[in-house]
Formats: C-alpha cells, sequence, structure tokens
C-alpha cells in the first residue's frame, strides 16, 4: 500500500499522478508578492501535503507565517481529445494556483477540495511548473478555523496552526466528454437508491448514462437513462428479496458494513467515452420522536470525539494506513461511531469509516468572530463539505455549529440566533435525508438532535441529574449543565432524542515525569483511570433519558491528555478493557491483545 491512495474514493478513475512529495518552498511573511516570481526566493523544499508547521514536512515552523508559496514540475501526457484536471484536496486558508505562468485557479476555504481544467494553461511538450500562493493569517478569529490556535504556543483546548497545502495534489487525465460528479441518496423505505450524474463537456441528445450496482456477483441493477442538460437524476429500484433476512443483508450498518459496488458509464452516441467506478449501501438514519433510528430500529450510539490530530504531521494523517487504523482502533474500543470535532476528515478515512462500518457525526469547524463576513465564510465551506460527504453512508448527522463559537451572544442577539436557525434549514435544504442539530453542546434552537455537553465526573452526581421523572421541568427549567441553558427562549424541547455529546475528559499520561497536561479531571495511575472510566460509562449507558453518548476523546492531542489512547495512538489500558466498559459489558480477565 502506497502512503496516499486515491483520494477520490467515490469517484474512481485509472488514469491519476499523484503530486505529493518534494516541492520548493519560501515564506512570504509580508505577503508582498501577488504573482509568482523568481524575487520569491525560493530556498526551501517541503514534503506535501504536510503543513509547514508540521515536523513531517521538513519544515517544522509553527511561527506566525501568513502567506507561504509553493512550486514543482510535473509531467503529463496532453494529446487527443481529452482534458486534464489539477485537484487539491485542502489548502488553507486562500489559495491561487498558476500553471505555466497561467492562473487557473482561486479557492477560499481551508477544508474543502477544489480543482481546474488547465488543459489550455499547458505550454508545449513539458515538463510543466504549478505555483500555489496560500494565504491563511493567523490572527483572523472570522474565517473557519477549528481547534487551529491563534496564540504563539498551544494552549487549553486548541492546537497547532496549519497553513497551505495539507491533503492530496493530484491530476486526473478525463476524456473531452466525462462525469464531473456522482451522488447517491439510499431510499430506505421503497428500496431504492437515488443517482445523480453531473456531465461536463460536450452536451449532445444522445448522451446515455449507464449505472449498474452489485452485491458482490450479485446484479442488483443495470439501468440506463438520458442526460439532459448535462444531468442525469434517476431513482433505480434494486432488486428487493422480499424476505426479511435477505433483505437485511443488504443494509449498512457498523456491525455489517455491506457496499453495493457501481460502475457508471457515460455513452456518446453509442460509445462508451467514460467510465467510473464508485460504491454505495442502502441505510437510512432518522429521528423518531425520543430516539434514533438505523435502518427503521432504535440504534444507542456509542461516540468517541475525535480531533484527527497526529505529532508529526497535524491535521493529516501519516499515510492511509493511519487512517484505517484509526477507524479499527474506535471500533476495538467499543464505539460504534466517532464525532469529527471540528475538523472536515480526508474523504480517505470516510472510506474506511464506510468500508470497516463506523458512523461519523460531521461538524463544520468554527469561526470565533461573528460577523456578516464569517457567516458567509462559513456558508460557503459547509455547503462545499456537504457536497462534497453526501454520499457517505458513515456520515449520519451534520453540524454547522459548536458551543457557540462564532455565535456567542446567543441568548441576547437575535442576528445569533438567526445565523444558527439559517444554517439549520440550507443544510436541511440541500441534505433531507440526515438529522441536523444546529448549535451542539446547549442554547439549542434549530435542532433534530438536542446535544448535552457536561463534563462533571463524578458519576452519582451525573446520575442525578438526568435520572428525572420530568426532563422538561426539572432539566430544562431548573438546571444548567455546563453552566449554560440548554434551550433558548422560544424553543422548548419538543420531545427531541437526547444525546450526551460530550463528557469524561479524564486526563491521565500514564507515563513517568510528564507534566503540562490538561483535562477535565485528572487521574495519577490506570487502576483509577478505569475505574472512572468505567463508572462513568455504566450511569450514561444506563441512563434511558440518554440515545447515545459521545466520550471525550479518542487520543492525546498535544497538550490535552484526555485521550483513551496516547497520541502514537497505543492505549493507556488493554483495549479489551476500555471496549467492556464502553459497552457496559462484564469484563472477563483477558491477556491484553495487540493493537490492530
Amino acid at each position: 500500500m502506497s502512503d496516499f491512495e486515491y483520494p477520490r474514493p467515490q469517484l474512481v478513475r485509472d488514469n491519476w499522478t499523484c503530486l505529493n512529495g518534494q516541492w520548493d518552498f519560501a515564506f512570504d511573511d509580508g505577503a508582498r508578492h501577488e504573482r509568482p516570481c523568481d524575487d520569491i526566493g525560493w530556498n526551501r523544499t517541503i514534503r506535501v501535503p504536510f503543513a509547514p508547521e508540521a515536523p513531517a514536512s521538513g519544515i517544522g515552523d509553527g511561527g506566525y507565517h501568513p502567506c507561504c508559496w509553493y512550486r514543482r514540475q510535473f509531467d503529463v501526457e496532453n494529446s487527443g481529445p481529452q482534458r486534464i484536471i489539477l485537484h487539491f484536496g485542502a489548502v488553507d486558508y486562500h489559495a491561487c494556483v498558476w500553471v505555466d505562468g497561467e492562473k487557473v485557479a482561486e479557492h477560499e476555504g481551508g477544508h474543502t477540495p477544489f480543482s481546474s481544467d488547465i488543459t489550455r494553461a499547458l505550454k508545449g511538450p513539458g515538463p510543466h511548473t504549478v505555483v500555489v500562493r496560500a494565504y491563511d493569517d493567523p490572527h483572523d478569529l472570522a474565517k473557519p478555523r477549528g481547534k487551529q490556535d491563534w496564540l504563539a504556543q498551544p494552549h487549553s483546548i486548541w492546537y497547532p496552526r496549519t497553513t497551505g497545502i495539507w491533503q492530496t495534489v493530484w491530476l486526473e487525465r478525463v476524456p473531452a466528454t466525462y462525469i464531473r460528479t456522482l451522488k447517491w441518496t439510499p431510499q430506505f423505505e421503497n428500496f431504492e437508491i437515488g443517482c445523480d450524474v453531473h456531465v461536463e463537456g460536450e452536451q449532445d441528445e444522445s448522451l446515455m448514462v449507464e449505472v449498474r450496482i452489485r452485491h458482490g456477483k450479485v446484479l442488483l441493477a443495470d439501468d440506463i437513462y438520458k442526460v439532459v442538460g448535462g444531468d442525469a437524476v434517476r431513482k433505480i429500484a434494486l432488486s428487493d428479496p422480499g424476505i426479511d433476512d435477505s433483505r437485511n443483508e443488504l443494509l449498512w450498518s457498523p456491525e455489517r458494513p455491506t457496499l453495493l459496488d457501481a460502475e457508471v458509464r457515460l455513452l456518446l452516441r453509442g460509445e462508451v467515452v467514460d467510465t467510473v467506478t464508485s460504491y454505495t449501501a442502502m441505510r437510512a438514519f432518522q429521528v423518531n420522536r425520543d430516539r434514533l433510528l438505523l435502518n427503521g430500529r432504535p440504534y444507542p450510539l456509542r461516540l468517541v470525539l475525535d480531533q484527527g490530530y497526529w505529532p508529526e504531521t497535524l491535521m493529516t494523517a501519516p499515510n492511509d494506513a493511519a487512517l484505517r487504523r484509526d477507524v479499527e482502533l474506535a471500533k476495538a474500543m467499543g464505539f460504534n461511531g466517532v464525532r469529527k470535532h471540528q475538523k472536515i476528515e480526508d474523504p480517505r478515512y470516510l472510506y474506511w469509516a464506510d468500508k470497516l462500518g463506523l458512523l461519523v457525526w460531521e461538524e463544520m469547524p468554527s469561526a470565533y468572530r461573528f460577523s456578516a463576513k464569517s457567516m458567509t465564510r462559513l456558508l460557503r465551506e459547509w455547503t462545499e463539505a456537504i457536497e462534497r460527504d453526501y454520499s457517505h453512508p458513515c456520515v449520519i448527522v451534520w453540524v454547522p455549529f459548536n458551543e457557540s463559537w462564532g455565535v456567542p451572544n446567543l441568548t441576547s442577539t437575535q442576528a445569533h440566533r438567526n445565523a444558527v436557525e439559517a444554517l439549520f434549514h440550507v443544510t436541511k435544504m440541500l441534505d433531507s435525508t440526515r438529522p441536523v442539530i444546529g448549535n451542539d453542546g446547549w442554547e439549542a434552537s434549530a435542532t433534530d438532535i438536542l446535544g448535552i455537553h457536561d463534563y462533571d465526573c463524578d458519576a452519582d452526581k451525573l446520575r442525578a441529574r438526568y435520572e428525572v421523572t420530568d426532563p422538561v421541568r426539572t432539566l430544562f427549567d431548573q438546571r444548567r449543565p455546563g453552566g449554560r441553558i440548554l434551550t433558548l427562549d422560544g424553543f422548548p424541547h419538543r420531545g427531541q432524542p437526547i444525546v450526551l455529546t460530550e463528557f469524561g475528559g479524564i486526563a491521565f499520561s500514564g507515563k513517568q515525569g510528564e507534566a503540562h497536561t490538561w483535562g477535565y479531571s485528572t487521574v495519577d495511575s490506570e487502576e483509577s483511570f478505569y475505574a472512572l472510566y468505567r463508572r462513568l460509562l455504566e450511569v450514561v449507558n444506563n441512563t434511558f433519558m440518554f440515545s447515545g453518548f459521545c466520550y471525550t476523546q479518542f487520543t492525546d492531542t498535544f497538550q490535552e491528555a484526555n485521550g483513551l489512547l496516547r497520541a502514537d495512538r497505543t492505549p493507556k489500558i488493554p483495549l479489551e478493557m476500555i471496549n467492556a466498559a464502553t459497552r457496559n459489558a462484564p469484563q472477563q480477565p483477558q491477556p491484553p491483545s495487540p493493537v490492530p
């Protein structure tokens, strides 16, 4: 397995070239240059896709550097009726791209992909040169930045900054007329799958799309339909086995992550001009009164909060194997899902969650200052994130805001409320198939699920707080977990499912002499760590009010030492013990197993 696999797992072609590796690099701290030139001073090299703050990049400079430049040469065959597309997985924050001296792309937003058809910009037979200017003001609190610290050194719950390219850069050769986007929408009730194809290039009345969907060797659908105005939209009825046992074998869940393989072919005047492979799944995640349903049945969530950082590579995974390992470790610890916190994760992580069976709760990285500009930025990037990840069966919930970050005056300022409600409804408009939480943690208004953050590590107090006979009066009117009201005036609890979406946070480094660690509570031994974790998980598993929970957190992350795993992904106590406590199952004495 190579370090970086095909970056777009739900629309795959064979003909692609990875541009990760060594690039020329230069800081431009005064942002003096607007276009490529020799005066930039190409005095360093960097290993893409790792950010210059990351040691693995070869730079490892965490200082304030608002502007930086990248340059590399590449060769590409450019002949016949084809197009060359240049793709960027993510560049933080504002990117301008030139190829052979011609500007080909500009994109704002540090967590979402962009691409450009560079065919006409390619001069001569090559080699060709791509140059990237990345501008990312480290002090700008009005842009979506998630957990990236604005101080010189990471503090509290914030981490090192990420500047510039931090996901895969790649080239793709496509036909003159090709499949640009592909979107899948499972419709569980009718046993159908919606397929939306957008075609770029020559628009001809003869354009047709052929879709084949298989489960293993069994052909479930073989459908062909017309492209109109560049789009082909179709509901594909799968062969319904009719019998529950056979039907259930086709449903996706963490316990049985059944993926349906798909091949999509584009036909122009009867000839196949483009072929892509993909996958989808039949699954539904819904709200029904006070419970969450997966495929029509109540499904308690056991989530772990995952920051998605690595010590040497920061927000970028060291390689594809590291992404797979994180999914395997979450499952090995007894969780059926993760809450990706303040990060739009790499699509390859979502691929492994789809394939191995792990639910993903997707959350928009926050801005920390409210303004029309910050909300416009957030809306644009959030829309791109939903478009990118819409088809992944593992994604079950969208969360545009967390803990009133970026909208701090929800109790007193109508504009802040309007922002949350607007993002909630825009998200529901873009995707009507998944629940949405407008603002997770407290001060809820428009929401399908009520998320509560409560870091009280006294298990008896936690039990008493939530084992109440009249939650509307006792919990919502009289008590304030975290010192905040749970719902805003005018938005009483309407019976939505309640999920304890942050709790725990037990700090234990497990290393002799370890200092400078932070957590919501602290213990000093493996025994006390396990005892407190087990007691907390017993309470939340047995609290009827909760439709699920999310424990803080998956790994230690820089100064925040409240992970179940260390930053290098080694467990602080045996995985079997964590697993049993997570599921509130009896712990059977057994020797520790190796880490997956």
